[in-house]
C-alpha cells in the first residue's frame, strides 16, 4: 500500500512519545513531525491557552485537522501524536489508513514520575498522580487498535527505536 508511508506515535502522555519519534527520526532519516508543536506553529496559541480558551473539545477539533493533514502529506515521516489524539474514533482510522500506529506504554508510577513536574499539561492540573490514575483508567483501552506496542517502562530509546525500526522494514517489505 503506497500511502502506508507512516510511522505513527500514540500513547498516554509521559509514555516517550516525542523523544523516541526525535531519535527514530534521526535513525531512519526521515521527518519528525510532532502534533503538538504543529499545532501550536499552525494556530499561534500554546496548548494550555486553546484549553484555556477553546476547552477540550474545541482543541480537539484542532488536533484532528493538524493530524489528517500531517498524516496526508506525500512523503514518508515520523509523526507523534498527543496523548488524547485516539480519542475520535475518525482519527484512529485515518492513522491504521496511514501507516504502521506503535502504541508507546508505561507504567502509572513511571508516567507519573515523567509528567509530575510538566506544569504545560492542561489536564494535569490538580493531584498529578490523581488525574493519571484516573485518565488512564478512562483511557484504559482507547490506544488498543496500534499494529504494536511497545513497553517504554524500563528500555532505553535506542532499544525501543530498534524495536520499531525492525517493525518498520518489516511493514515495508510486504
Amino acid at each position: 500500500m503506497s500511502d502506508f508511508n507512516k510511522i505513527i506515535l500514540i500513547g498516554f502522555m509521559g509514555t516517550g512519545k516525542s523523544s523516541v519519534a526525535e531519535a527514530l527520526a534521526e535513525a531512519l532519516q526521515l521527518p519528525n513531525l510532532d502534533v503538538d508543536k504543529e499545532i501550536v506553529a499552525s494556530d499561534g496559541r500554546v496548548i494550555p491557552d486553546i484549553f484555556v480558551q477553546e476547552g477540550e473539545d474545541g482543541f480537539r477539533t484542532i488536533e484532528s485537522n493538524v493530524l489528517k493533514q500531517l498524516l496526508e502529506l506525500p512523503n514518508p515521516a515520523i509523526i507523534a501524536t498527543g496523548g488524547g489524539a485516539v480519542l475520535k474514533a475518525v482519527n484512529r482510522e485515518l492513522m491504521l489508513a496511514s501507516g504502521l500506529v506503535i502504541q508507546l506504554s508505561a507504567s502509572a508510577d513511571v508516567i507519573i514520575s515523567r509528567v509530575s513536574n510538566d506544569r504545560g499539561r492542561p489536564l494535569l492540573q490538580g493531584d498529578v498522580a490523581e488525574r493519571v490514575h484516573t485518565l488512564l483508567e478512562a483511557r484504559a483501552n482507547a490506544y488498543d487498535f496500534a499494529h504494536l506496542t511497545i513497553d517504554t517502562s524500563d528500555q532505553s530509546i535506542s532499544q525501543i527505536v530498534n524495536e520499531i525500526a525492525n517493525a518498520w522494514h518489516k511493514s515495508q517489505s510486504r
